[in-house]
């Protein structure tokens, strides 16, 4: 498990620090471009992150034909994923260009938001065949064990972005079109990294690189539940967004800034759900579902402490935080109380990330996209009640509570059975 997860948490946690350190030097410019930059990251976000069944369903099914002793067609599935994924990219052009203006606005942020977030989405839409890509090309090397090339792929380029954005954004004073194009050149880079890796890995198996029209097929049919349950998730996170861009410039770029740590953590306690979906799905697949159990309990039990862990970690930096991203006062007092609320909410995030790469790596995924679509139905009464009551992002982030409430329940009720305790080298 440490040695699967150890990397994991490394590859997980190096880029939203590094785009932490994006949102501090967008910071520079004002408060309006760092809401251009919340709102068009959410929108990319929200177009990409659909897509990563890539990652996770391609992860479970090369871990189940690893455990099944079958490395060829674990490596075959991997490529069929890849390709899938330049397919996907291709397409997130072809449907995000023309409609830029009409997504960002759909947000309801001030004129000076808006201007800067189409600015930032269209230049950043240009990267998304490599970040699909990413996701292909993790979900390979974590299916066959390795965590480690993706540390090192992900570390490299999240230090070339910072770099660039560095340069373009404050050298040369492109503004947050600097910061796109820095993020555009080093996903590039990092998607012909897992591409020069799974191709050796290929010729050493003596496995084609071509184009397989039937794993194509395979790869798109077995990530339509795990699209469903991500398009749920997406949806709670794109509403949030939306609701905090009608609450004020101030009240979004506190939001930007509390996501970015909220998601910074949630990839942290992630590492742990990697790790279990690459057991899992081995464990499954070698027919030792007893095995599976055991490891899921002790990876639960794991996500519960490292999430009391990671929330006084949180209280305990607060006080600094605000000057981090240069908060100017209105900010920093938003800042403030929505952190409180972050901090409270880790405990029950280290389980339900956890059970949700258990379920994932056992490709349970039917279970995952009904369980995602109660969770957003929860999130959906919970936040007409905030915005009912005038709550404001104090009463956003308090759905945000009920949402994952809601994850944590459905998720463990699931987990406490048997169901997803499937074998064999496919799930049937």
């Amino acid at each position: 498990m440490l040695r699967l997860a150890v990397p994991a948490l490394g590859a997980l946690i190096a880029e939203p620090l590094f785009l932490l350190a994006d949102a501090a030097i967008v910071g520079r410019l004002g408060t309006a471009p760092l809401g251009s930059l919340g709102v068009a990251s959410q929108a990319l976000t929200a177009l990409v992150s659909m897509s990563i069944f890539l990652a996770y369903g391609t992860t479970a099914a090369v871990s189940r034909q690893l455990g099944a002793g079958d490395q060829r067609a674990a490596i075959r599935y991997g490529i069929d994923g890849l390709w899938l994924a330049g397919a996907i990219g291709l397409g997130v052009i072809a449907l995000g260009w023309p409609l830029a203006r009409q997504v960002v606005a759909a947000f309801g942020a001030s004129p000076a938001v808006t201007g800067g977030a189409v600015t930032y989405l269209r230049i950043s839409l240009l990267g998304a065949p490599s970040m699909l890509l990413v996701l292909a090309g993790t979900g390979v090397l974590r299916g066959l064990q390795n965590t480690r090339t993706p540390l090192l792929i992900t570390v490299t380029a999240s230090i070339l972005n910072v770099a660039l954005n560095a340069a373009l954004v404050l050298g040369l004073r492109w503004g947050i079109a600097g910061s796109a194009w820095g993020t555009v050149t080093a996903q590039t880079l990092a998607a012909a990294g897992y591409l020069v890796m799974v191709t050796r890995g290929a010729r050493r198996a003596g496995v084609p690189l071509g184009l397989d029209l039937a794993g194509l097929r395979a790869s798109a049919s077995a990530g339509a539940a795990l699209f469903v349950r991500t398009l749920a998730l997406q949806a709670v996170l794109v509403v949030a967004t939306a609701i905090a861009a009608h609450l004020g410039d101030a009240a979004l770029a506190a939001h930007q800034i509390a996501f970015r740590l909220w998601n910074l953590l949630a990839l942290a306690l992630d590492a742990i759900a990697i790790a279990g979906q690459a057991i899992t799905g081995r464990y499954l697949g070698a027919g030792d579902a007893p095995g599976a159990r055991a490891a899921s309990t002790r990876m639960v039990a794991w996500g519960a402490g490292y999430g009391v862990a990671f929330g006084a970690l949180l209280l305990a930096a607060r006080p600094v935080l605000p000057a981090l991203f240069a908060a100017t006062p209105p900010v920093r007092r938003l800042l403030l109380a929505v952190l409180l609320i972050v901090a409270a909410q880790q405990p029950v995030a280290g389980v339900v990330f956890v059970l949700d790469g258990v379920l994932i790596g056992a490709g349970d995924q039917n279970y995952l996209a009904l369980a995602g679509l109660i969770s957003a139905a929860a999130f959906g009464a919970a936040v007409a009640a905030a915005l009912a009551s005038r709550a404001g992002l104090l009463g956003l982030w308090a759905a945000y509570s009920a949402w994952l409430l809601a994850r944590f329940a459905t998720l463990a009720l699931r987990g406490r059975g048997s169901r997803w305790l499937v074998t064999g080298a496919v799930r049937r």
